[in-house]
């Protein structure tokens, strides 16, 4: 019966996904999601999830940038991924991940770090890692799924990984105004590059977490991993108080 309804959720999600796939677009990237999901930003996060109510218990996918810092490379990420990652759960137990895989692969003309971890952020589920750098900007994306679920989704994660594009700041200003940020601030929609000779506006920066400008030797996927931390613990709290 269980093997039966991964095969319904797979199927149903890849005849969506083939048929009514939709183009999600930062002002960094784009790629394509399943049809029923969307994206909403989330602090300086993109959040992706399913808008069926069920389904958003399965999977997440959750896009951030910032601009490059001393740990901002390839490399960095490569050694970064290839370790086990930990973190305090509520009530003090410590969860340590198993690093299940990483490698470098090109993606529509752009090398990734990409790398597969189980537990890392949440315990009973899966997450794929892919980040890059490009021109003056480090970015991240992960890919979480429920462990039971992690079959059904996976050829899914796959096409739409097919399609991650990242976009040249340099030449693309897409309209807006550039000003020049900080080292280790995060990239929100709002946040815009300026021309030389433009008046930088201090408040349109985006600030870390703790409100100060962001710590330019945290990677992207540093600061990512901790808001999905974040975005998950917040959500099972709300799901306790609701019972």
């Amino acid at each position: 019966m269980k093997s039966f309804r991964l095969m319904f959720i797979a199927l149903s999600l890849a005849l969506s996904t083939n048929v009514f796939a939709k183009t999600f677009s930062s002002q960094f990237s784009e790629f394509e999601l399943p049809n029923g999901w969307d994206c909403a930003l989330e602090g300086s996060e993109w959040v992706c999830q399913s808008e069926n109510k069920d389904r958003k218990k399965e999977a997440i996918i959750i896009l951030a940038a910032k601009y490059r810092g001393e740990q901002d490379s390839l490399d960095e990420y490569q050694a970064y991924l290839k370790a086990p990652k930990s973190f305090t759960l509520p009530g003090g137990k410590t969860q340590i991940s198993e690093a299940k895989s990483v490698t470098v692969r090109e993606i529509n003309g752009q090398k990734w770090v990409d790398s597969l971890h189980l537990a890392s952020e949440v315990p009973g589920f899966y997450t794929r890692y892919l980040a890059t750098v490009k021109d003056s900007l480090g970015i991240a994306v992960t890919f979480s799924v429920a462990k039971d679920h992690y079959d059904a989704y996976q050829d899914i994660f796959e096409k739409i990984i097919a399609t991650l594009k990242v976009f040249d700041q340099k030449s693309n200003a897409q309209g807006a105004t550039r000003v020049k940020q900080q080292e280790g601030d995060l990239i929100g929609e709002g946040t815009y590059i300026p021309d030389q000779g433009t008046q930088a506006d201090i408040s349109m920066q985006k600030k870390g977490k703790d409100g100060s400008g962001g710590d330019e030797t945290t990677t992207i996927i540093g600061i990512i991993a901790v808001a999905a931390i974040a975005f998950f613990l917040i959500k099972m709290k709300k799901k306790k108080g609701k019972k």
